[in-house]
């Protein structure tokens, strides 16, 4: 495989946190029973005419804005003709040759640019629910002109490291434009993977297959991995590869033909003669501009200039809602130890516990209250692990919690004292050890009289305590 290339672009398929559809008012609301949340105008039925919402618009201008793309002033739908059982009318409005955005870039953690040629707006299809066990299948119109945006990338990935990294990064920025959940597992967000190999060194690109929605990050990650694996092993037996559409299986890791690959003529596009044109001036464009939050490489930057290291703050930045809760309680703190908790004990505590950053049950404030106690000394890093991990139980600031746990630090100079005593008498190898230059002894002395106090004791003190003690054994 070192003698081959890859080439990756991707179509990702972004659906829209509109409350209504693109063209009726019917709920975009995941789930519910199947075809209760569809009209007429969504399951084609004739004579209905469609009417595009406008937010939908909003939210593709903020994305295509986001991504550093050209808004067009002026772009229009257009039908795109193919049959599918879960598309009643037969065919889909999207757009073809003048799409909303054009021209952006999504930058990696590398400072390479990876190119997108182009955003534009379409309603989604249905969903065909396969029932092995009468061996028939169901169509659930729910789904039907949910909107989405498409963002078709440049073939500007070479590696499955990269295309796992774009997504990541095109998901954060949907996320803090606030106009997709990207919730993958609901299919709010997925990408169909557009793939060929190459000789290295080669200037012209192989014949491509696509691999069509693909809704997780792993998945993704996989079949790029399997889909080149399968295209140069075809070249290296002397085959060739035929343009197809196919379907990844992530779970036997392999990926299988659907259909001959569709190129624009097979669609048949005209324009839409029943949806006005979308035009838009300097001040609306300039407007939805004004609106957008900044977005995480902005705030990267932000946090490296208060001291935050690049690897921790791509991590905060990751998301928006942790990103926002960072910074409130960085505001109240300290940059970099607000940064220390959030990547090690609030990414522990959130996985430990299968939660994401919107659910986190406390305010920022209790974090920049719980640094405050450390730094005061009032109690122990350890202390403060335990009173953090409270935080997601127990509806209390960190202060109450010390106090209801007793978890304060243990000052006073005779229970310190007894505690040593304890460990030493305890422990007479070690202090053999450390009087014979072992400096390893005195670590683990230190440790023993910390459990003996458990972990309150301030370990500066306890440590000019225990200096004292072993000069007098």
């Amino acid at each position: 495989m070192a003698d081959y290339e890859i080439v990756v672009g991707l179509e990702i398929h972004a659906e829209l946190a509109t409350k209504t559809k693109i063209f009726c008012g019917c709920e975009t609301t995941f789930g519910g029973e199947p075809n209760t949340h569809c009209c007429p105008v969504c399951t084609g039925m004739p004579g209905t005419l469609p009417v595009l919402n406008e937010q939908v618009v909003e939210y593709a201008v903020r994305a295509g804005l986001a991504t550093d793309c050209e808004i067009a002033h002026f772009s229009k739908l257009d039908r795109k003709n193919y049959f599918y059982p879960d598309l009643p009318k037969a065919y889909q409005i999207s757009q073809f040759d003048l799409p909303l955005c054009k021209g952006g870039h999504v930058t990696l953690d590398s400072g390479k640019e990876i190119g997108i040629t182009r955003i534009h707006i379409e309603e989604d299809a249905g969903k065909l629910v396969h029932d092995k066990v009468s061996r028939r299948t169901f169509v659930d119109y729910n789904r039907c002109g949910v909107p989405l945006i498409e963002i078709v990338s440049e073939p500007d990935m070479r590696t499955a490291e990269e295309v796992h990294e774009y997504v990541e990064k095109v998901r954060a920025i949907l996320l803090y434009a606030g106009v997709s959940d990207c919730r993958m597992e609901e299919g709010s967000l997925r990408a169909d993977v557009n793939l060929s190999v190459r000789h290295r060194g080669a200037e012209a690109f192989g014949t491509r297959t696509e691999m069509k929605n693909i809704n997780s990050l792993r998945a993704i990650y996989r079949a790029v991995l399997g889909e080149s694996k399968r295209q140069i092993e075809e070249l290296e037996a002397g085959g060739h590869i035929v343009q197809q559409t196919r379907r990844w299986d992530d779970n036997k890791g392999a990926s299988r033909v659907m259909r001959s690959k569709e190129e624009a003529d097979d669609y048949r596009y005209f324009p839409e003669p029943d949806v006005v044109p979308i035009k838009l001036d300097d001040a609306r464009i300039a407007s939805i501009r004004a609106s957008l939050p900044k977005l995480p490489a902005a705030r990267v930057e932000d946090y490296i200039k208060t001291g935050v290291a690049k690897d921790d703050a791509i991590i905060i930045t990751a998301s928006r809602a942790l990103a926002d809760f960072y910074e409130q309680a960085a505001a109240r703190s300290d940059a970099k130890e607000a940064a220390k908790w959030v990547v090690g004990e609030m990414m522990r505590q959130l996985k430990d516990r299968s939660l994401e950053p919107e659910d986190i049950p406390f305010p920022p404030a209790y974090l920049a209250d719980l640094i405050g106690l450390c730094k005061k000394g009032e109690i122990t890093a350890a202390s403060g692990k335990k009173v953090f991990a409270l935080l997601f139980d127990e509806a209390a600031a960190p202060a109450e919690l010390v106090e209801k746990h007793g978890l304060r630090v243990v000052g006073d100079a005779d229970a310190i004292g007894k505690a040593i005593e304890q460990a030493l008498d305890a422990n007479p190898k070690s202090i053999t050890d450390f009087k014979n230059g072992k400096d390893k002894a005195f670590g683990f002395l230190m440790g023993q009289c910390m459990r003996v106090l458990g972990g309150k004791a301030d370990p500066a003190a306890l440590r000019v305590k225990l200096t004292e003690s072993l000069k007098n054994r």
